[in-house]
């Protein structure tokens, strides 16, 4: 399998680690969908990373829908749940916390258009829609050692890549101050090689 994306990405570091834990083998490729010379648009009608092209050349977006196969392709470590209440929870989480990726990605790409063009209410509002999603992971998670309980699982993926990217981007947002049961899971999971090894990059 091929992964197409770029070491900065949330998303594709989702589904980088997800790979890892997975122990599945997979070539990555690094394409920007801004560049001009771009392939990504070809592969992927939306012009989004990550795609993971399967053997058959079949192309896979959406983070969510490629973490879902990967976990399927093999039956080792499984880190999403089979149909059931636990399982939407450990959506629930993913859901959550690509959302806060969204809004933390929007601020960055607004702050980068000519200053004269950016909107303060706009970056306000993202920076709103962050408070409230790590306010919400901190009050469910508690005092747990992971997002659903006593297992590692997709959730904590999730959370880690969302937390890791505003440390990437946005590390005026002093999350650990506010929430600090989310910097001592954050801690945690980097302490595992698939985190250790696909720290965001430019």
């Amino acid at each position: 399998m091929k992964l197409i994306g770029t070491q900065a990405s949330p998303y594709t570091r989702k589904a980088r680690i997800v790979l890892a834990e997975k122990k599945i083998e997979f070539d990555f490729v690094i394409d920007r969908p801004a560049a001009a010379d771009s392939k990504v648009p070809a592969i992927n009608p939306l012009g989004r990373i990550p795609v993971l092209v399967l053997d058959d050349e079949t192309p896979l977006f959406d983070s969510r829908v490629i973490v879902d196969y990967i976990d399927n392709v093999s039956p080792n470590n499984k880190l999403i749940p089979a149909p059931n209440r636990e399982r939407s929870e450990v959506k629930r989480w993913e859901a959550l916390a690509d959302g806060v990726c969204d809004a933390a990605v929007a601020i960055v790409l607004e702050t980068r258009r000519p200053r004269s063009k950016q909107s303060a209410e706009w970056i306000a509002r993202q920076q709103e829609t962050v408070r409230r999603g790590l306010a919400f992971m901190a009050a469910e998670l508690g005092e747990r050692p992971y997002g659903m309980g006593t297992h590692f699982s997709m959730a904590d993926i999730a959370i880690g890549v969302a937390l890791g990217y505003l440390d990437f981007r946005l590390p005026d947002i002093n999350w650990r101050e506010s929430h600090p049961h989310l910097g001592k899971l954050y801690a945690k999971l980097l302490q595992r090689p698939s985190f250790a090894e696909t720290a965001p990059s430019d």
